[in-house]
């Protein structure tokens, strides 16, 4: 049996670009037929919008201001390419915030990482998602759909009856948070059930320590698989294996495009540099440009040949971008770091570190120069006069050198001691 669900996962990557790039300019077009994105998108002509550098220069709609945009055009702030009566669900998460489904097959594109965990048709997945109101466990049952294998829908909570199913209907796949297949596991022990049909996982929406994954396969089920999706996009990236051995990284969907940019802007990152997600999605239903998610990850820039998949890797979720602290009674945003940054081309990057005790905040900006010592003379003053122009407090300025800062998508660090 094949190990990818499609040829469209094996592609040359110099394909793969070329035909995204090819789609772009007709998803910008259906995004500006509906009411939202011709307001965010006004003037663009979409014909142009044919290569990253172009995607680039569009504006950023953010994961964090859809509350708001919901708020004045309900219920999905006129992003929506379909009417609300035409979709299949409606999903509404804590906020609220309101996600639409459509009626296309595997709408989530959730067959992908299903597969890649070994799901194959004729299968049994326990789907451990919820499945009230908010759309993770709808995710897996169109994947199942897609690839020909059967569920049992159970959702969460009930751990005795999730052990009793597992024990009488002998499923081969769990798919649901971490934290809950533990629990389950644990309970099996303590009933003395026989659980050893689950030997495969898919999981999401929690972290996955290595030491739980050590856990899992200490425990029965060796082969566990993580996936980076959301309620807004549906899948973006997931875990695969090779030859039984687990690559690198994370594979982006084939219907994503993504960018890393520096936190608080739309500005690119270098390859490997971590920054925050944003995602360009190919959804006639819900088309999305340029949407940042509030997460942080990098590129890999170095691939195993060994991988089957050809696609862009990540390093997964590595954090929030969205680091807004606030300084002595003011907020103080990403967007003001890199606003002060672009004030002084010698600055390449920047990180504001904020130190001291309660009541008594330091703020300090670290730039990365080519001449730490030298700019601490004739740029110094000017830096400091930015920090107090744009963040209305002062701040202290130190130099450092190409390179010195760390690569952890940080551009706000609060190191204040608060005992």
């Amino acid at each position: 049996m094949a190990d990818t669900l499609d040829s469209l996962e094996t592609r040359d990557p110099v394909q793969r670009e070329r035909d995204l790039m090819q789609r772009l300019p007709r998803l910008v077009a259906r995004a500006q037929g509906t009411p939202g994105w011709a307001r965010i998108l006004q003037g663009v002509p979409a014909g142009d919008i044919a290569s990253r550098a172009a995607l680039a220069q569009l504006p950023v709609t953010r994961k964090s201001g859809l509350k708001d945009l919901q708020r004045q055009q309900p219920p999905f702030g006129g992003l929506n390419a379909t009417p609300t009566g035409q979709l299949a669900r409606v999903y509404m998460s804590p906020g609220p915030i309101f996600d639409p489904e459509g009626r296309g097959q595997d709408w989530w594109r959730f067959s992908r990482p299903m597969y890649a965990a070994g799901v194959r048709p004729g299968g049994l997945v326990q789907n451990c998602f919820s499945y009230h109101f908010t759309p993770a466990a709808f995710m897996v049952e169109g994947g199942a759909a897609r690839i020909g294998c059967a569920v049992i829908p159970a959702g969460a909570g009930q751990t005795e009856m999730q052990v009793q199913a597992m024990a009488e209907l002998r499923p081969d796949t769990y798919i649901g948070t971490p934290s809950f297949l533990k629990i389950i596991i644990e309970k099996a022990q303590e009933m003395g059930a026989d659980i050893s049909s689950v030997r495969q996982a898919m999981m999401g929406a929690e972290a996955l320590p290595e030491s739980l994954r050590a856990w899992f396969a200490q425990n029965g089920v060796p082969h566990v698989f993580q996936t980076y999706a959301s309620a807004d996009i549906g899948s973006i990236a997931y875990e695969t294996a090779s030859a039984g051995v687990l690559d690198p990284g994370m594979v982006l969907d084939e219907e994503v495009i993504l960018e890393i940019v520096r936190p608080g802007t739309g500005e690119p990152v270098a390859p490997g540099e971590v920054g925050e997600v944003l995602v360009t999605l190919f959804n006639h239903d819900y088309p999305l440009i340029r949407f940042a998610t509030g997460d942080l990850s990098a590129e890999l820039t170095h691939t195993p040949a060994a991988t089957v998949r050809t696609n862009t890797r990540i390093r997964g979720w590595l954090g929030r971008a969205d680091q807004a602290t606030k300084v002595r009674a003011m907020f103080v945003h990403p967007s003001q770091v890199h606003d002060i940054a672009r004030r002084h081309p010698q600055i390449h990057k920047a990180r504001l570190v904020v130190s001291g005790h309660m009541a008594q905040d330091v703020m300090t900006l670290h730039c990365e120069v080519d001449d730490p010592q030298g700019a601490s003379t004739s740029l110094g003053a000017a830096v400091v006069d930015s920090i107090r122009d744009l963040t209305k407090l002062r701040g202290e300025v130190c130099f450092a050198a190409r390179g010195s800062l760390p690569n952890d998508g940080k551009v706000i660090d609060d190191v204040r001691d608060y005992r």
